[in-house]
């Protein structure tokens, strides 16, 4: 699995330091991990499979990509957000209100994922649809103009045409990245 800003706590740790200063580097690395900019390193053994259906959703790591209490991340099918969280790379616009958008969708911290297609990607996230009751989440983003539709992967095409559908809707009325 990708792992993303992580820091070397070994090294901020070593060499002759204040208890203080100590105190005080542990409290900013909590606070940088819980504000989501860094991961610490956690012993977890790499989840294993995941059925299809209702999850908990741990912490939202970007516009497209979720983190679930079981350990998995998974990535959206179908929807690309501007960037926040890659690593060398500056925070796209947009990328924010992408982020916030799905952090609102699924703050009722449950979602039912559909797969459709591969199950997992090269960084070892979970493929995925991701619903909340009606509303599939990829399509809400594109909608309202926070992703583009990613087609050129091997989905249904049922689905690739709301996605298109949505697109064209967002690029009408100018919303989010067509907005320019």
């Amino acid at each position: 699995m990708a792992r993303r800003n992580q820091l070397p706590i070994g090294k901020l740790l070593s060499g002759r330091r204040s208890p203080t200063a100590v105190v005080v580097g542990l409290l900013i690395l909590l606070f940088l991990h819980w504000a989501g900019l860094i991961e610490l390193p956690v012993d977890r053994p790499a989840p294993g499979p995941i059925d299809a259906g209702f999850h908990r959703v741990e912490r939202v790591v970007d516009g497209d990509t979720l983190r679930l209490t079981s350990g998995h991340s998974v990535r959206l099918i179908g929807a690309d957000t501007p960037e926040t969280v890659k690593p060398n790379h500056p925070v796209e616009p947009w990328g924010p209100e992408a982020t916030e958008f799905t952090r609102q969708f699924v703050s009722a911290g449950q979602v039912r994922l559909e797969y459709d297609g591969r199950r997992v990607d090269k960084y070892d996230r979970i493929l995925a649809h991701v619903w909340v009751g009606d509303r599939m989440l990829e399509e809400e983003l594109v909608r309202a103009g926070l992703a583009k539709a990613a087609t050129n992967y091997s989905f249904s095409s049922a689905v690739k045409r709301r996605l298109i559908v949505a697109q064209d809707e967002a690029k009408t009325a100018r919303r989010g990245i067509w907005s320019r």
